[in-house]
């Protein structure tokens, strides 16, 4: 099975990020599209496994395996972890809606980290532009600021929402180069600081529920690999081990 039919016919959940998530779409703004895809089971059984990620096959989309994703989400990779929030829901299964009922099982205080890392880097990234160009690329100031809200509010609230409701008319004026590089730099370190503040009071566990997480992963892996077997000398050893046991233990 290549790559392509495995997002075409095996996504579980697909939904559309970027700017139009986020609330910020303009005339010009393009639709990236990211989604979630479960191979069958028995493809792992193979030397060549399933790939963890497929780009495509439209443009600007960009899919991952499930395990891959949950993986990530656990991690609280920023990007991952906002998939699962996106108010753009373009495709979703029975898996997939199961999968969108674990979105507290992968938030945790570990997201204050990887946020804040993630957002430091762009940093680096921007002040190196203003130090060769005079200027940043204002389209990922913008972008940055939404982050370190988003991140503030996650930790403040338990919840994450990418949209960005009233700051909107506020980031595109930041996007457009019309507030100055000095009132960013300023918002962008208030922002880190408040996130910094709303850590010791945040509602947010320690770390993801990796064991609710892995146990849905099993019983969909299972269910698969039982859907898929077809009858024959092996079925009654592959039924066993799908389901949990050998025959005979």
């Amino acid at each position: 099975m290549t790559p392509e039919g495995l997002v075409r016919d095996h996504t579980i959940y697909s939904c559309v990020m970027g700017s139009r998530a986020f609330g910020l779409a303009t005339d010009g703004s393009d639709t990236d599209r990211r989604g979630v895809f479960l191979p069958p089971t028995a493809l792992y059984w193979r030397f060549d496994k399933p790939p963890t990620h497929v780009e495509g096959p439209a443009e600007e989309q960009f899919s991952w395996e499930l395990e891959r994703f949950c993986e990530l989400a656990l991690r609280a990779n920023p990007n991952v972890l906002e998939c699962l929030h996106s108010p753009l829901v373009e495709h979703v299964d029975d898996t997939g809606r199961e999968l969108l009922s674990l979105r507290d099982a992968f938030l945790s205080r570990e997201a204050h980290g990887t946020f804040v890392r993630y957002a430091l880097g762009q940093r680096r990234k921007l002040d190196a532009d203003v130090r060769q160009h005079g200027a940043p690329r204002w389209k990922h100031a913008m972008h940055l600021l939404r982050l370190l809200g988003s991140c503030r509010d996650l930790l403040r609230t338990g919840r994450l929402v990418i949209d960005v409701g009233d700051d909107r008319e506020r980031l595109l004026a930041v996007k457009r180069g019309e507030v100055p590089w000095r009132e960013v730099e300023s918002w962008m370190t208030r922002l880190s600081e408040e996130a910094d503040e709303a850590v010791p009071g945040t509602p947010l566990p320690a770390e993801p529920d990796r064991a609710r997480v892995e146990d849905f992963l099993v019983r969909v892996r299972r269910a698969s690999a039982l859907r898929e077997v077809q009858p024959g000398p092996y079925d009654e050893v592959v039924q066993g081990v799908a389901g949990g046991g050998l025959p005979g233990q």
